[in-house]
């Protein structure tokens, strides 16, 4: 399982990567499609309309201008219900709140309710678009109007009237050029609705047919200082994901920017998959940058679609932006003074210091750490401190360095600063490191529990998904596959503890992937293997190759397929997996390219790069690979009939597996064990030795562990039968029974594999057995059967009893 640190973003305006909107400094935009709102509204208040007509109008007009009225009315409020109010607002904005309507669209809304209405409001458009500046002036002139009678809906108390007089502010503090800008984007706003659609139209409606800025917002005229700002903030970097070919468009209103960016980032950490693809994220946000540069927010997005990408150039490019735009806009700064400006560089060196984590880029990383720790020294913020000590940790850990003391002094000092958060993941990182070095596995347990009973009481949905993933890692590792089942199926069918918007049903986090991942892998190790196409299936639609989790099904698919042709000795299918699991993960192909090698039989290739692997484990602590690097490398003193060379390899395995706690591994280096004192005649201590391997390989090994160790067992069964069955009828007729009865449930359990190869073993013995033992039609059947197998096969078969 991936650390759980390489999730973590310490962005100190973005909570869960989500972008709130009260980061934006919402101001008072007047667009074309106000202007439209405005019309209808001076419609409804000027003309007689029926009395049905006029309700559906008014449940019509909410949803189109409630969100400006709740700014105003949120200022008269008493602080005491300022909360609640805020969180219905939440509410309403994951109900209503999106990009603005086009002029087709808003005309055929109004006209569902009122036709009469609707004709009114198209024709005081057209009189607009297609005069000139003066109708449009003359109409903002003739709003107050309806303000003289007290019993209009436009009454300046009233909902429609505040989000009248609003407009009328913001229209007002417009300069001459924003106005003429105004007008050029209502020509084109009106227009466009009878314009023919080109294609390649972008999802998010366009407001400007030019390619100026329109701020609409500031009292002056900055023409010419926004140009010099394009030309100094003109990026040093061109992605390959942008398309200089497309045509350029105007710029968004703030409503559908905040709108954008929210959904995108929420998307983006909760499932990818609905999130635009990395091509088209980048161009809208280029676009959205070419008119407004400073838009701090933007460029964080762009940081993180880069990181989907690995484009570690244009990542720390946009991060660094992003940083500059806050410090530069004075957000910070107003909402916590000066300290504002010293907390965003502080947060920005940690934010570097973990893009160059993910890349690899340890001593850049750890020079970034280094300076956020100082400037936070400096401020005395405890907090950006805890966070710059995990931070150090985890580097450390991934340096191949001990960080255990480190650890353990951050989950102290997260306790003394009550930040569950971090505690928790500092405990989890503990766990792994635990595990990892041994740790019994009742020791992880317990400490997971504690960690569970501060996920629960604070509702931190992500740590539990993560606590839950990484509990069936363990499980997994130490070989309880019946455990780490049931691990996977909890996370799998647990609600999540998050709201849920934008149409997304299940977080699509790492955690999620991981358990998915495991699942497959225990389904195709009792041989489901449509099943487990099924669930690969379910991770492709989730989890498409372009996503950032990707990799870890794409890996586990591999594993299962490789393992699957190397168990029916299929080996020129195997070979061409080795490059795609290499690019993956280099020490996983290294060790498969061995397997395959050493099954070629070209033993020297493949004991040189046990022999590398081994080293390079060995300096990482790797114990895993350790283990099945020695327990493959005595196979190879198997071929060259070296037998007791391959008995310290497989002690050492043995010990090291269960000084690790690692069951499933030394339950297979006790199959090996065995095997090499079988072929060394002493099948009595082969058969004293595979029984304590048996009952964990039956209980939670897989189908193909459970009929080699069966096969294993006949065997030595029928070497001690071959051994006393002169002089000693009874215990050689014993032996042999009991080999009959191994030697058939191998062929139940490869018959569920479809292992031919295997089958076409054990038959051989069977037809040998029952010869021994004067069963002639058993003989004949079994006989019969190998010889089907070996004309399908086509292949040489190797020596039945050179093979475990």
């Amino acid at each position: 399982m991936a650390s759980v640190h390489e999730s973590l973003y310490f962005n100190p305006m973005m909570t869960n990567g989500v972008v709130h909107a009260n980061v934006f400094g919402i101001k008072d935009w007047v667009s074309p499609y106000k202007i439209s709102v405005l019309a209808l509204l001076y419609e409804m208040t000027s003309s007689k309309i029926t009395l049905p007509e006029r309700r559906r109008l008014n449940k019509l007009i909410l949803p189109l201008q409630q969100v400006q009225f709740f700014m105003l009315s949120l200022c008269n409020l008493p602080c005491i219900y300022r909360s609640v109010v805020c969180v219905a607002h939440c509410v309403f904005l994951c109900r209503f709140q999106g990009p603005d309507l086009t002029l087709g669209q808003f005309l055929k809304t109004v006209e569902e309710c009122c036709p009469q209405t609707a004709y009114a409001v198209k024709l005081r458009l057209h009189e607009m678009a297609d005069g000139e500046l003066k109708d449009m002036e003359y109409f903002f002139s003739t709003l107050p109007t309806p303000f003289t009678a007290f019993d209009s809906e436009a009454y300046k108390t009233s909902v429609v009237g505040l989000f009248m007089r609003h407009m009328l502010l913001a229209y007002n503090k417009l300069s001459f050029s924003q106005v003429y800008k105004l007008y050029k984007s209502l020509q084109h706003y009106y227009h466009s609705h009878y314009a023919k659609p080109t294609d390649g139209q972008v999802c998010v409606p366009t407001l400007a047919a030019d390619d100026s800025d329109m701020d609409l917002t500031s009292t002056e005229d900055t023409v010419g200082d926004r140009a010099d700002k394009e030309e100094l903030d003109t990026p040093l970097h061109e992605s390959e994901l942008r398309c200089d070919n497309t045509p350029s468009r105007g710029p968004l209103s703030q409503k559908q920017a905040e709108y954008f960016l929210a959904r995108q980032a929420y998307l983006l950490k909760n499932d990818e998959n609905k999130a635009l693809r990395p091509a088209a994220l980048q161009e809208e946000l280029n676009n959205m940058l070419k008119f407004n540069p400073d838009f701090a927010e933007a460029h964080y997005l762009n940081y993180l679609n880069s990181m989907r990408v690995q484009d570690i150039f244009l990542s720390a490019h946009s991060l660094l932006h992003y940083f500059d735009r806050l410090i530069l806009s004075g957000n910070e700064g107003k909402s916590n003074g000066d300290e504002g400006y010293g907390r965003s560089l502080r947060y920005a060196a940690l934010n570097l210091a973990s893009l160059h984590c993910r890349f690899g880029h340890y001593q850049q990383a750890d020079l970034a750490l280094q300076e956020a720790i100082r400037i936070a020294q400096e401020s005395n913020d405890h907090v950006c401190l805890q966070h710059c000590l995990s931070w150090l940790y985890t580097l450390e850990h991934m340096k191949g360095s001990e960080s255990t003391v480190l650890t353990q002094d951050s989950v102290k000092m997260a306790a003394h600063f009550c930040l569950p958060y971090l505690g928790s993941l500092d405990i989890q990182s503990l766990v792994q490191q635990g595990a990892m070095q041994g740790k019994a596995a009742h020791k992880l347990m317990d400490a997971l529990k504690d960690t569970e009973i501060l996920h629960w009481k604070h509702s931190l949905s992500e740590l539990i998904e993560i606590s839950l993933a990484q509990t069936t890692s363990i499980w997994r590792m130490y070989g309880k596959s019946t455990m780490a089942l049931q691990q996977a199926q909890l996370l799998l069918n647990m609600s999540s503890l998050e709201p849920v918007n934008f149409g997304v049903h299940q977080n699509n986090t790492e955690a999620f992937a991981v358990a998915l991942c495991h699942l497959a892998e225990l389904h195709a190790e009792q041989g489901l293997y449509s099943a487990t196409s099924e669930i690969f299936q379910h991770l492709k639609e989730q989890f498409p190759p372009h996503t950032q989790h990707s990799k870890l099904w794409m890996l586990c698919d591999l594993k299962i397929q490789f393992e699957r042709h190397m168990n029916n000795r299929k080996y020129h299918l195997a070979e061409p997996l080795v490059k795609a699991m290499s690019a993956l993960n280099k020490t996983e192909g290294l060790y498969r390219k061995a397997q395959v090698l050493k099954a070629l039989n070209r033993s020297t290739e493949a004991y040189s790069i046990l022999q590398q692997l081994q080293v390079h484990c060995e300096k990482t602590k790797c114990t895993e690979i350790i283990i099945r690097v020695m327990l493959s490398t005595a196979e190879l003193h198997w071929e060259s009939s070296s037998f007791s060379t391959a008995l310290p390899l497989l002690l050492q395995a043995l010990a090291l597996a269960r000084q690790h706690h690692l069951q499933s591994l030394a339950s297979e280096a006790i199959l090996h064990l065995a095997f090499t004192q079988l072929m060394l005649g002493i099948p009595e201590q082969a058969l004293t030795v595979l029984h304590e391997a048996m009952e964990p390989i039956l209980a939670h090994g897989a189908v193909i562990d459970k009929g080699r160790a069966m096969l294993l067992a006949a065997r030595c069964h029928m070497a001690v039968a071959g051994f006393r069955l002169k002089g000693q009828g009874h215990l050689g007729q014993h032996s042999a029974a009991l080999a009959v009865d191994g030697l058939n449930e191998a062929e139940s359990y490869f018959s569920r594999l479809n292992c031919k190869e295997r089958l076409r073993d054990v038959h051989y013995l069977q037809a040998q057995l029952h010869r021994s033992l004067g069963q002639t039609a058993q003989s004949n059947k079994s006989a019969m059967n190998f010889r089907l197998l070996d004309q399908e096969l086509q292949s040489p078969a190797p020596p039945v009893f050179m093979q475990l």
